[in-house]
């Protein structure tokens, strides 16, 4: 019975949530304040009803703002690109007057294509994109200007107070870029570290390293690449974060098997191997360890990302 649940709770993505009461509290607030913001921008140049429909797409930025601060989706670029592409797409579907049912589902369709493009994905754009065709008559009249008064400014009032809104909580500074600290990151008051989960210089390190990786594809490294002793990481954001050490290369009859350890993330302490094919598949690009941090090094010049530290090998720790 507790497989067959557990397997349900795979299935469904429900997974621990280790943040503090006080960090829920924080995020609800944070999101009040922002709402708020926008309901004013909104109401002035479309009124309570025609600002109903961008109100929600907002109060979905609202989401990803300020309960995950650091994911990539909710980067100051994410947000601004995602709702003002969106929005021009919206505004020119709708200005094709055909059927709404069918310039709806285009807006929405071609706003995804082009935030893939230009690497601003932003779930809530897809909202925007949709209002913009099925936001009544209000909207429909206010033509290319919907793209500047309200969307444009609303996004700049989301951004603006998530960026003050977070200065107190140094362990949620917005954007990512900004929680990013040579010394260890503070952990938020009254947080519990579950066990299995990064600690928190994992965690603002995982966000500050998935952002300096924008979209770049999975498994950009090469199999040359992976050698003993270095450390790789995946490149993704939550609970699956992890970052592993070569500690071993052996030859087999179907190839060359890595051995590693996993240094920092989820399962830490945990030992694997794998091809080393299927390792390069994995990881994304290789890490180091400064004080406290895991920054990402760059091949092209040495050097590491985002702080832009001379890279030097002696600061690796050793297996």
């Amino acid at each position: 019975m507790q497989s067959l649940s557990g397997s349900l709770r795979r299935f469904a993505g429900f997974g621990a949530n280790s943040s503090s009461h006080l960090e829920k509290w924080i995020s609800g607030a944070g999101g009040l304040s922002g709402i708020l913001g926008v309901l004013l921008i909104s109401q002035a140049y479309l009124g309570l009803s025609g600002s109903a429909s961008l109100v929600a797409s907002m109060g979905a930025s609202a989401v990803l703002l300020f309960a995950v601060p650091h994911g990539p989706l909710s980067q100051p670029w994410a947000v601004f690109g995602g709702h003002l592409v969106s929005a021009t797409i919206g505004v020119g579907c709708a200005s094709l007057h055909a059927d709404p049912l069918i310039t709806s589902a285009l807006a929405v369709a071609l706003a995804i294509s082009a935030m893939h493009y230009l690497r601003c994905i932003h779930p809530p754009g897809g909202a925007t994109a949709l209002t913009a065709v099925a936001g009544g008559e209000s909207v429909h009249a206010m033509g290319f200007q919907f793209v500047l008064t309200p969307v444009l400014l609303n996004v700049l009032v989301i951004l603006l107070i998530a960026m003050l809104f977070n200065i107190p909580f140094p362990w949620r500074r917005y954007p990512a870029i900004w929680a990013q600290h040579r010394n260890r990151p503070l952990s938020p008051p009254g947080h519990v570290q579950s066990p299995g989960t990064p600690v928190p210089e994992d965690r603002t390190m995982a966000a500050s390293i998935t952002t300096a990786a924008g979209t770049a594809e999975s498994g950009s490294l090469h199999p040359a690449d992976i050698r003993g002793g270095r450390d790789y990481c995946n490149g993704t954001f939550g609970p699956d974060w992890q970052v592993r050490r070569i500690i071993a290369c052996q030859h087999s009859g179907d190839g060359e098997i890595v051995s590693y350890r996993v240094v920092a993330g989820s399962k830490r302490h945990q030992k694997g191997s794998a091809s080393r094919e299927a390792f390069a598949g994995w990881a994304r690009y290789e890490v180091y360890l400064n004080e406290n941090s895991w920054l990402r090094v760059d091949p092209a010049s040495c050097r590491a990302v985002p702080d832009n530290l001379t890279c030097n090998r002696s600061n690796r720790r050793a297996v």
